[in-house]
């Protein structure tokens, strides 16, 4: 069945472009923890929450700062991740490979007979 992903600016709730949502979309599968991600062309911020940081949130480009505090308001006293300095470049999907790996081999020692 296919999906469609609405992302909204954490700040005014404005959608992104196409090519914007695009770049968006393909963070999904990142599996980052605690980082800012731009999404460009319109200069979009990502947050990577996970776990103690948080969901994922996002903010047009004239939010980004707003963004920041609200995630260092919540988020700072936990560690430095909230306090990183910009710009936030996506390189492509960080661990994802490995972590498949990982899953599959945990399948396998988990389920396994003798245990």
């Amino acid at each position: 069945m296919p999906v469609k992903v609405i992302f909204t600016c954490e700040i005014c709730g404005v959608r992104p472009g196409p090519e914007t949502q695009i770049s968006l979309e393909h963070q999904l599968l990142d599996l980052r923890h605690g980082e800012y991600v731009d999404a460009e062309p319109e200069g979009w911020l990502t947050w990577h929450g996970r776990g103690t940081y948080g969901p994922h949130r996002y903010a047009c480009g004239q939010h980004r700062g707003e963004l920041k505090a609200l995630i260092r308001k919540h988020y700072g006293t936990l560690g430095w991740h909230p306090w990183a300095k910009g710009p936030h470049p996506w390189a492509g999907r960080r661990g994802t490979d490995r972590a498949r790996r990982l899953a599959r081999t945990m399948r396998s020692t988990l389920g396994g007979r003798g245990i």
